[in-house]
């Protein structure tokens, strides 16, 4: 799409094309292009109404029904942040006192969008045409216009000493991670737009300054004195933050609940912090990143911790909410004596324990009559489909199987997965 094309969406026959486009999409794409040209569309706009009522639907996963006015490019939405994330986010700001918001590369507008809806003035700056365009016209649809504005230009030449007549209060950047044209991942930070010494060198020049991270980030890479922040959406890990100067550290929104130390970095913040957002609550786990968790035998329950926590490295932080230990000090999961509601992991109870040997496995799970099996692994190079299709199951029993190390003896663990605790509305 280009900015003639997006040009004839605004318009009135645009509108009613998006709106036919709707109701088309998720069909055949063929005959819905047809069924629009049928109906007096031109093939161009056609072309980009369907394109567009594509996008929305795959964004109503991270913006929900107010996807369904928004406009997005497929590279702008892949790299968006989900609605739930950005409120959140925005919330911590406005906490620390943010008044005044420069969103360097602010893409289609939803980082900014939720801070402008905050309370906070927002300044997005974006070099794409295309992208600057779309984004003020979602921060119209979303009412935020007035406190919400695009300037078109490049990130790394802003002067953000003032804007307007005010200052800056806090940047936020959301550097770009995927390859132009290619859309491959970019895992060298160095390769991000703008790169890593960019970011970096806003940490000395804003007074609080906030990126986002690809979740897999090197955590020796986070500047002196900074918070990494982990963030999963219902079990997803979507996004890693860094945040950096006096930024307020505590809960925000619903409650949730801060375990771990409160050790304190020297400007009053933690330096990592899993945060999980399980439907309308959140939870968060925040502690120095450098525990070791204890090490003991295999206990009657093993908890699978959740991305965020394991990425954030706090599973040692975790492991002291249950009373639990690791089977071997390389492996991320977590055994206890007792089954312990919690948010942070999924728990299951180990029913049996066998060295690993395809053969033993196989006839054991076929003494058991197990014809499905649910295979998770942790330290194990086993392919789980290869390994179901070698089993070869056949039974109607049904069972979990955690392929693992256990003082680093390959290890597999026979499991009943226990039911999850209802913990999507209340946090603790």
């Amino acid at each position: 799409m280009d900015l003639e094309q997006f040009a004839a969406l605004r318009t009135p026959e645009g509108g009613t094309a998006l709106a036919a486009a709707a109701e088309l999409a998720g069909g055949d794409p063929l005959a819905a292009a047809a069924a629009l040209r049928a109906a007096g569309v031109p093939a161009g706009l056609a072309a980009a109404a369907l394109t567009q009522a594509g996008l929305r639907r795959r964004a109503a996963v991270k913006f929900g029904p107010e996807a369904a006015g928004m406009f997005f490019t497929r590279a702008g939405l892949e790299q968006a942040t989900r609605a739930a994330v950005a409120a959140r986010r925005a919330a911590r700001l406005r906490a620390a006192g943010v008044g005044t918001l420069v969103d360097l590369g602010c893409g289609l507008g939803a980082d900014a969008i939720a801070a402008a809806r905050a309370g906070i003035r927002v300044y997005g700056v974006e070099a794409d045409p295309l992208t600057a365009a779309m984004a003020a016209a979602n921060a119209g649809a979303a009412g935020v216009a007035e406190t919400f504005t695009v300037t078109l230009g490049d990130a790394t030449r802003f002067d953000l000493t003032a804007v307007q007549g005010r200052p800056v209060d806090a940047v936020f950047c959301d550097p770009a991670r995927r390859r132009a044209g290619t859309g491959r991942r970019i895992f060298d930070p160095a390769a991000y737009s703008p790169p890593w010494d960019f970011l970096l060198d806003l940490v000395d020049r804003v007074p609080r300054t906030v990126f986002k991270v690809a979740p897999g980030i090197e955590h020796r890479l986070l500047p002196a004195g900074a918070e990494g922040e982990w963030v999963s959406v219902d079990g997803d890990l979507v996004e890693a933050t860094v945040w950096s100067g006096p930024t307020d550290s505590g809960p925000h929104g619903a409650s949730p609940t801060n375990s771990g130390p409160t050790d304190s970095g020297p400007l009053g913040t933690v330096p990592r912090r899993a945060t999980l957002l399980v439907g309308s609550a959140v939870h968060e786990l925040t502690g120095d990143g450098t525990r070791q968790a204890p090490v003991g035998p295999l206990r009657r329950y093993l908890y699978d911790p959740d991305p965020a926590v394991v990425r954030s490295h706090l599973v040692a932080e975790f492991a002291g909410t249950v009373d639990g230990t690791l089977a071997d000090p390389e492996i991320a999961y977590v055994y206890a004596d007792t089954a312990h509601p919690t948010p942070y992991a999924r728990c299951l109870e180990v029913v049996e324990a066998l060295p690993f040997s395809l053969k033993r496995l196989r006839a054991r799970l076929r003494e058991l009559g197990v014809g499905r099996a649910e295979i998770l692994k942790r330290g194990s190079a086993l392919e789980p489909e290869r390994l179901r299709r070698d089993l070869r199951l056949a039974g109607d029993a049904a069972t979990s199987l955690v392929l693992t190390r256990v003082a680093g003896a390959p290890t597999v663990l026979l499991c009943r997965p226990l039911p999850a605790p209802d913990l999507a509305t209340s946090s603790g």
